[in-house]
């Protein structure tokens, strides 16, 4: 079996339901043309560290506002332009092009609407969760996975795992994550707040050395109050776990 082939192996079971969602086509896209274009790098680098309390608190229960944010193929078809208009730039500066019309290669093409659609899917929960310690913050997504980042005396904590390395940071009071993944493909993501905390922007980047170019789109989110469950549960030795909408006594 080939190495390429060994690479999509690891990543399909690792990525949990994200990249099991992902057609096998567009994984394949991403993973096994040669990693000549460079990584994408965040724009702004994260401090090293803080003291006292988190600069921001993302604390609470976030569901998407779907009046606001940008459209995937909105953003696919700006990148489009952006690749046409360099060919264009390339053919006018190359006399051996001539008279012929630029165009982008099938390879570009390809390459860039993989990463839209790993953007998508990766985009799409509509419901955040976010725990905030004075240690750690962790991001549970529905459907997905959740993220986690971790500071020990305001030091940011990397974390290693099966699927990836996965760096979070601050910069100023917008929260980083920056996961890192195998062959080249890198996701980041910013965290936002607005003024009054009960508005929150999260700009994720998806990047490949397969790809000219990295894919970036905005989500908005708003803060609301999540339903608490009607029903109480307790651990029990003899039934296990043990559920009912009234009261319980271990």
């Amino acid at each position: 079996m080939s190495r390429r082939s060994n690479v999509s192996k690891f990543l399909m079971p690792r990525l949990n339901l994200l990249m099991r969602r992902l057609p096998g086509l567009v994984l394949a896209c991403l993973l096994t043309a040669s990693c000549s274009q460079p990584a994408i790098r965040d724009g702004a680098e994260a401090e090293a560290g803080f003291h006292g309390p988190m600069p921001a608190d993302f604390s609470g229960s976030w569901e998407r506002d779907y009046s606001r944010g940008d459209s995937i193929n909105g953003v696919l078809n700006g990148l489009f332009y952006e690749l046409n208009r360099r060919a264009a730039q390339r053919h006018a500066n190359d006399p051996r092009f001539g008279g012929s019309q630029p165009s982008i290669s099938k390879r570009d093409a390809e390459s860039l609407v993989a990463l839209a659609r790993l953007a998508e899917l990766i985009t799409r929960p509509d419901v955040l969760t976010i725990s905030q310690s004075d240690v750690e913050i962790s991001i549970a997504r529905k459907d997905d996975f959740a993220m986690s980042c971790e500071f020990h005396a305001g030091v940011a904590k990397g974390t290693i795992s099966d699927y990836g390395t996965e760096v979070c940071g601050w910069d100023g009071q917008q929260l980083i994550s920056h996961l890192i993944l195998p062959e080249g493909l890198n996701i980041v993501h910013r965290f936002a707040l607005s003024r009054d905390g009960d508005r929150m922007r999260v700009t994720t980047t998806v990047s490949s050395g397969t790809s000219r170019l990295p894919f970036t789109i905005n989500r908005y989110y708003m803060q609301f109050e999540a339903p608490t469950s009607d029903f109480n549960c307790i651990e029990t030795l003899s039934m296990k776990r043990v559920c009912s909408t009234g009261e319980l006594n271990p």
